[in-house]
């Protein structure tokens, strides 16, 4: 899983360089820029990349030192 969300990463950073939409005029649903909406979705996709990240890839050592510094898993 470690993998994957590295590339995930790395695919969010190559294709956040959106310049293939920086002249379009089109409107999605009427009145939001594909370039707008395309960002929206990059900024979805990097949520739940993050949110993979510290689910799956987060040190447990970590996770397990602040439990016990809290008295037990609440």
């Amino acid at each position: 899983m470690k993998y994957f969300v590295w590339g995930t990463v790395a695919l969010l950073v190559i294709v956040h360089q959106d310049i293939w939409f920086w002249d379009d005029p089109t409107l999605v649903f009427g009145f939001m820029p594909i370039g707008l909406l395309w960002h929206v979705g990059i900024s979805i996709a990097a949520g739940v990349t993050w949110f993979l990240a510290t689910k799956y890839c987060w040190p447990k050592l970590i996770r397990d030192e602040v439990i016990d510094a809290e008295g037990g898993a609440s």
